[in-house]
């Protein structure tokens, strides 16, 4: 039972040796366009349910949001740094060379490592990572490097709202807590990038080259869930369900609405794997886990909830500049650093 859970959601190209030609027949076809749709449909019912419920304050979570950016570096700088020691660039599918190339490319990563890890000129760590990836496409091409967009959420996280407590520029007071705006602007990059990561990857690995995940499937037939269970769907027919079901989970992080229940169903696919993948699943994944993290304890903020599914933060003005740092009008539960629950 515990092998249905592998495939929907593990990147098929992290582990398969060989990549079958594009094809763009299934992504084109009416019931994918269709499915496709629905998915888009699902994602804007759940923005309108969101405006008359859009969470629940759960104080022990709210407190951890003044550590938020310090999770997202140490996320960065265990993912990079066991990328690192697997002689892989951003994600498995690109392995460093022996070569000149190779030993600059993770030169540049442990640099980005040490710099995350320590919250030592965090900003400078973060904008080395967002030049991997164009230098990165010299050596590895566009496609793989568009996968891992989700890196680059994270480092405008780090770029936008400094790199938080628990680091040295905190301690060296060279940063302070971000201000509200900050906050707002640096999760919408987070989520946008993670969910287009997601949509990326549903299309690159499954809509749009189908035989890639087939191949898999016919060396475990097992892992067609639907199959397994009697209800009579081919191979095909699961590859074209779970990458719609991929570009709805992309679709509900950039969207932030109801974040705390989006969390929760898209987490359980993703955590599954680890157990089947091992070290590579998890270490590719961790940008990914930083992200809910993230959406988690913000969205269980009672002030800074709405930042969460805020789609366009980048607006002047913000009425209510720095509920990170300054007690909000709360009975109860003041939480570190003034942040209330």
């Amino acid at each position: 039972m515990p092998a249905l859970l592998q495939l929907p959601f593990a990147h098929a190209t992290w582990f398969a040796e060989d990549r079958p030609g594009d094809d763009t027949g299934l992504a084109t076809e009416p019931l994918t366009l269709a499915l496709l749709a629905g998915a888009v449909l699902v994602t804007i019912a759940v923005r309108l349910v969101a405006r008359i419920r859009d969470g629940i304050t759960i104080a022990p979570l709210a407190r951890l949001a003044p550590y938020m950016p310090f999770a997202i570096r140490i996320h960065l700088a265990v993912s990079l740094l066991g990328l690192l020691s697997l002689g892989s660039y951003l994600s498995p599918a690109m392995p460093l060379e022996k070569n000149v190339g190779g030993v600059l490319l993770g030169a540049m990563m442990a640099v980005v490592t040490v710099l995350m890890a320590t919250g030592w000129h965090t900003r400078v760590a973060a904008l080395l990572l967002l030049a991997a990836g164009p230098i990165g496409m010299l050596e590895y091409g566009v496609s793989p490097i568009l996968q891992r967009v989700d890196m680059v959420g994270l480092a405008l996280f780090v770029l936008l709202a400094g790199p938080g407590r628990w680091s040295a520029d905190y301690e060296l007071g060279h940063a302070r807590d971000p201000e509200r705006p900050q906050v707002a602007r640096a999760i919408w990059s987070l989520r946008v990038a993670t969910g287009v990561a997601l949509i990326v990857v549903a299309f690159v690995e499954k809509l749009l080259d189908p035989q890639l995940t087939q191949d898999i499937l016919a060396d475990h037939p097992v892992l067609n869930v639907a199959d397994a269970i009697g209800l009579p769907m081919g191979d095909l027919q699961w590859v074209r369900l779970t990458g719609v079901v991929e570009v709805l989970f992309g679709l509900l992080l950039i969207s932030g609405a109801l974040p705390q229940l989006g969390v929760l169903i898209i987490g359980v696919p993703f955590n599954a794997t680890l157990f089947f993948f091992g070290s590579e699943e998890l270490l590719g994944h961790l940008p990914v886990y930083g992200t809910m993290l993230v959406l988690l304890v913000y969205g269980s903020h009672r002030t800074l909830r709405p930042t969460v599914s805020d789609l366009w933060p980048w607006r002047a003005g913000d009425p209510d500049p720095d509920p990170v740092t300054r007690p909000a009008p709360a009975p109860a539960g003041a939480g570190l650093g003034g942040v209330q629950g």
